[in-house]
């Protein structure tokens, strides 16, 4: 009988179960139960540096997280206890790692856990031991963990790609959801406010996207691509794609509710959009359990339903303004049902490796190129400086309190301190109710552990137990890591002979004053609400809107080709509205600082929004335009190129140029409509998605200069 296959959740955490029981087997065979703390402190280390990577690229991370760690924990090791010294050195070294985030996501990540190791040092740290040992152990801690990420990739070398392109997809099918809702004709006079939530559906897919992409970018690197992994990109393609063209906007929603109410057209678009988001959930699902996809006959009857009931409307609803545009939204989910038809036949997926499926790099790495960075983010500009600073603040205040009081243990303060506090002022304040909370029940929980495992097998057992379940549950609930953690940490203490019942109460002390200092610097320090420069964002959005425009316009011109430019320049579009979608995210949680501010944001996200979805919708429409030699795309051009070049002016633009450059589109557009009287289906499809992007420029102009005015009063 064929297993269930484990889940990714548990199929993730078996590098770090097998070498914590490995250290754990190791400590008791040798009889020395002090050393289990900088031991699994060394392979949590390891597990936060973690990243996914073909083999050569995981032993190149290795090399680099063991000379970061190496030269963090002897520094800490070395000036600990000295006094200015150890702050000092501590305080430059927060700044210099965090400043080395601005190059990208995997020095960012190997910097935070070479912060992380100088803090476990510092914890481990007894003045009866030798100097040499913790930092030692701590090191074998992440070799030991590193090799046994190097065994499972060996043994399930693609699981991990395999996952974030299931996440993706699943984010995907959220977003099909959100917009089934335009699809609901008694919601009509609601569809502003489901415009925003797929708005802040689609920053989901986003990120999904990106973090798709990075498991992606750095399997392809080599020169020789897996079939497997060249499966997987495919699947990625195809899921943007699908986005694409269903976060295209063809009509007005509320217009075509209107018109279709009393039709079963609208009620079978929206079963139809339901159902091709549970085929997304059934890809996931198909990935995550390592089984081929099947394609729903059930959908296949419902897209044949929806051509049916179109036939019927068009016959007798001939003269709808509406028609043609109804068709193509048809048209477009047609094209999403043939993406999930193909996903079906493996062999076409693995097809097509060529210079169009390459990824966009996620970092520069050339040394000149790092500095050129750097130096540039050397400003309070920069979120990344202004956390870098903040966070160096509050790891020398935590040292300062620690080092003037001599507290005993005290360095759970710096630990607390260094992971409640983080770039985001709400993802801070966050944190520190959750620290807080899981410390406490930590601590009861953990306080019964010598009562009922008073031998050294079973305090190593729940020792295993608790840094599983940490890092099983550390990237969905802070809560409970930090419950689990707390758990470990305690056992930790009694193994090493420490008083357990005394290192309780200064836990939870050590916790609320470590989280009141990060809450603190969070709250006062360059707060992140201070620079919350909605404008500026809203600005790069309208920006990337237009030269997603001036891509299509070329593809428009020159045939469709879903190349990499093209990819990268909608992807750029799309994050721009998602980053957009997060600030405003951000900004709600604190109405009392942006009230004066919020309106007109939500206003700037329905516009720029639905700006990007009617430009979508002619991008999925690229592939079909034909040019017959006449001239009569010309005009469509022009009009679609200078729409475009006032989209990236447009931050800039100033009021009585903008009214003149609208009033110049806008009478290009009538001219058109009274010199095209050819009325073909193409023609007319060109003129509509033209007229709602037009529609859009003047809310889009006021609502980003009225931001602009309320930001600077």
């Amino acid at each position: 009988m064929k297993t269930q296959p484990l889940k990714p959740l548990i199929i993730a955490s078996l590098p770090v179960f097998a070498s914590v029981f490995i250290a754990a087997t190791l400590v008791w065979h040798f009889n020395t139960p002090k050393l289990v703390m900088p031991f699994v402190l060394g392979i949590i280390a390891g597990g936060l540096v973690d990243l996914d990577n073909r083999l050569t690229g995981r032993l190149k991370n290795i090399v680099i997280t063991v000379v970061l760690f190496t030269l963090s924990s002897l520094l800490a090791q070395s000036t600990i206890g000295t006094g200015v010294p150890f702050i000092l050195a501590m305080t430059l070294m927060t700044f210099g790692f965090t400043i080395l985030g601005t190059i990208g996501l995997k020095y960012r990540t190997f910097a935070f856990g070479a912060l992380a190791v100088a803090t476990y040092t510092t914890l481990t740290y007894t003045p009866e031991t030798y100097w040499l040992t913790n930092p030692v152990m701590i090191l074998l801690g992440t070799v030991l963990y590193s090799v046994n990420t190097l065994i499972f990739q060996i043994i399930l070398p693609h699981r991990p790609v395999q996952e974030t392109v299931a996440n993706a997809y699943d984010a995907l099918s959220n977003y099909f959801d959100a917009k089934a809702d335009f699809f609901d004709p008694d919601e009509a006079a609601w569809l502003g406010n489901r415009q925003i939530d797929l708005a802040m559906s689609n920053t989901g897919v986003i990120t999904a996207f990106n973090q798709c992409r990075g498991a992606l970018f750095y399997r392809l690197r080599g020169q020789h691509r897996h079939p497997r992994t060249a499966k997987m990109l495919r699947y990625y393609l195809c899921a943007q794609d699908m986005h694409e063209r269903i976060s295209s906007a063809h009509v007005d929603y509320s217009e075509m509710a209107e018109q279709l109410k009393n039709t079963d057209l609208i009620f079978r678009i929206r079963r139809l959009l339901e159902m091709q988001g549970q085929a997304c959930r059934n890809v996931a699902s198909s990935l995550r359990n390592n089984k081929p996809y099947a394609y729903s006959k059930r959908l296949g009857r419902a897209m044949e339903g929806c051509r049916q009931s179109l036939s019927h409307f068009a016959e007798t609803h001939a003269d709808n303004a509406n028609l043609h545009n109804i068709r193509r939204l048809l048209d477009n989910l047609s094209s999403v049902d043939y993406q999930l038809r193909q996903l079906q036949n493996d062999a076409s997926l693995a097809e097509n490796d060529n210079a169009n499926t390459r990824i966009a790099a996620l970092e520069n790495t050339k040394f000149r190129n790092i500095g050129e960075t750097v130096l540039s983010q050397l400003n309070f500009e920069s979120g990344v400086f202004r956390h870098a600073t903040r966070l160096s603040i509050v790891v020398a205040a935590a040292c300062i309190i620690v080092e003037i009081l001599h507290l005993n243990l005290g360095y759970w303060i710096l630990l607390t301190a260094l992971f409640v506090c983080q770039p985001n002022y709400t993802a801070t304040k966050s944190r520190v109710y959750q620290r807080i909370a899981g410390t406490i029940l930590g601590v009861i929980v953990g306080s019964l552990v010598p009562y009922f495992t008073p031998s050294v097998e079973t305090k190593l057992w729940i020792v295993i137990a608790s840094t599983t379940l940490f890092f099983m549950t550390r990237s969905y609930k802070y809560s409970f890591s930090t419950f689990f953690i707390t758990i470990q940490a305690l056992t930790s203490l009694s193994l090493a002979g420490l008083d357990v019942y005394h290192a309780m109460p200064i836990r939870i002390i050590d916790t609320i004053v470590g989280s009141v200092i990060a809450w603190a610097a969070a709250t006062y320090l360059w707060p992140d609400w201070r620079y919350l420069t909605l404008s500026h964002t809203a600005a790069q959005t309208i920006t990337a809107n237009g030269r997603y425009l001036d891509a299509i316009l070329d593809q428009l011109q020159n045939g469709s080709r879903d190349d990499f430019d093209y990819r990268l320049t909608r992807r750029q579009a799309h994050e721009s509205t998602a980053a957009l979608s997060s600030t405003l995210s951000d900004m709600s949680s604190n109405p009392k600082k942006y009230q004066n501010r919020l309106q007109d944001g939500f206003t700037l996200l329905k516009t720029s929004y639905a700006l990007t979805g009617h430009i979508s919708a002619l991008g999925a429409y690229r592939d079909q335009v034909h040019h017959d030699g006449s001239d009569t795309f010309a005009p469509y051009a022009r009009l679609t190129h200078h729409i475009a070049e006032l989209l990236k002016q447009m931050p800039q633009t100033e009021p009585a140029t903008f009214d003149a450059s609208i009033e110049a589109i806008r009478q290009e557009f009538a001219d058109l409509e009274q010199t095209d009287k050819e009325q073909s289906q193409q023609n007319q499809i060109l003129k509509h998605q033209l007229d709602l992007i037009i529609r859009q420029l003047a809310p889009c102009y006021q609502a980003l200069h009225r931001q602009s005015d309320t930001q600077t009063a």
